[in-house]
């Protein structure tokens, strides 16, 4: 319990600071977050023996696509540049030819999800901090990152306290049967609470907004985290890494931001 307390007290401490210190901090973090996620990712699925992705090129392609998003959003880098990871996609097809795989679209597959599912949503997150009065704008701002993660937070403790205290009735029991739909209303509630507190202090968003983005977090969080869930289950594990003691694994942190930030991202570039 000691140490789960202690790494989990460092991870969000270095989360917030990371952001809170500007644009060059945040970017790196992020960058080491899909560096190690992706790794993590690769190491994951290919426990399972029907699946070899080709991890070295699939950890390149995450890196330059979020590096080359987060660049290029900023008018740093021209946009000609994406065909870089894009032409390391097709070039999986060539590799896999000569492999002799026995299953070799489901290498494919896992080697292209991994960018998808880890690498592309902080690209967006990343993005999201320089968007100010319904516009992105040259200025970075941590104030939308820290009010997702706030809620993110929120939801996860609300679902477990309410879950571990109230919860009867099962919300997915084939995927994870420890969650509830007790558990899911009181991350909600708590989430919403967090969202009108960020409407005072982050004036980015005003108040429904910050709401809309609540409700996105709570429904895609809770749903991102089943995601998760239906990954390791389909590979009999139960941790997808533990890189953070107490914890598990980069994906286990995250597993309700990859789902929920490229919602986010959509709606917000929507009312824009």
């Amino acid at each position: 319990m000691l140490t789960r307390a202690i790494t989990g007290t460092f991870f969000v401490l270095t989360l917030l600071a990371a952001m809170y210190f500007g644009q060059l901090s945040t970017f790196i973090l992020f960058f080491t977050i899909v560096l190690l996620g992706t790794d993590e990712f690769y190491n994951l699925v290919k426990k399972s023996k029907e699946v070899n992705p080709i991890k070295i090129i699939g950890i390149i392609i995450s890196i330059f696509l979020f590096s080359i998003f987060a660049l290029v959003t900023q008018n740093q880098i021209e946009l000609k540049y994406f065909v870089i990871p894009l032409g390391l996609s097709f070039l999986i097809f060539l590799i896999e030819l000569y492999r002799k795989s026995k299953f070799p679209f489901v290498n494919i597959a896992y080697t292209l999800l991994a960018s998808i599912y880890v690498a592309l949503p902080f690209a967006l997150l990343y993005h999201l901090g320089f968007y100010q009065n319904n516009q992105f704008q040259a200025d970075f701002s941590y104030h939308i990152l820290w009010g997702f993660f706030f809620i993110l937070w929120a939801n996860d403790t609300g679902a477990y306290l309410s879950g571990r205290f109230f919860g009867k009735h099962k919300l997915f029991e084939r995927i994870s049967p420890k969650k509830t739909w007790e558990g899911s209303i009181g991350g909600g509630i708590l989430g919403l609470a967090v969202a009108y507190i960020s409407s005072i202090y982050f004036t980015e968003l005003n108040l429904v907004e910050w709401i809309i983005v609540a409700i996105i977090t709570v429904i895609f969080g809770g749903l991102g985290d089943l995601v998760e869930s239906m990954l390791k289950r389909s590979l009999n594990i139960k941790d997808s890494g533990n890189i953070l003691p107490g914890h598990g694994g980069i994906l286990d942190r995250f597993d309700g931001l990859f789902l929920s930030v490229p919602f986010i991202y959509c709606y917000l570039v929507l009312i824009s």
